[in-house]
């Protein structure tokens, strides 16, 4: 079994005991976080697509870690102007743990 779910403005394909790496989350390690907002569920070939949302299917996780992603490097430039910009960023995380999808 397995869902589509939203979790702030992305969507992730979820199954119990996976691990999903979303968006940063306020939440404490070890917290359990709910998301409603359930796309598809998958039950072994049974299909509820929802409009937009399946009615009363929820996914329940846990928070595993906050961390921070890969640097990535933003290098802007003009050509024989003498402009050179450089910038790294780097994305914070939660690391989730599905635990349970009620469907």
């Amino acid at each position: 079994m397995y869902v589509i779910v939203e979790i702030q403005g992305q969507q992730f394909k979820a199954e119990a005991g996976k691990k999903l790496y979303v968006h940063r989350i306020e939440a404490e390690r070890g917290a359990s976080v709910e998301f409603a907002n359930v796309l598809l569920v998958d039950n072994n070939g049974d299909l509820k697509i929802g409009a937009p949302a399946v009615e009363g299917a929820k996914v329940v996780c846990e928070v595993l870690s906050h961390l921070k992603g890969e640097k990535v490097i933003v290098f802007k430039k003009k050509r024989r102007k003498g402009y050179k910009k450089r910038n790294g960023h780097r994305q914070s995380f939660t690391q989730v743990l599905v635990k349970e999808i009620i469907a």
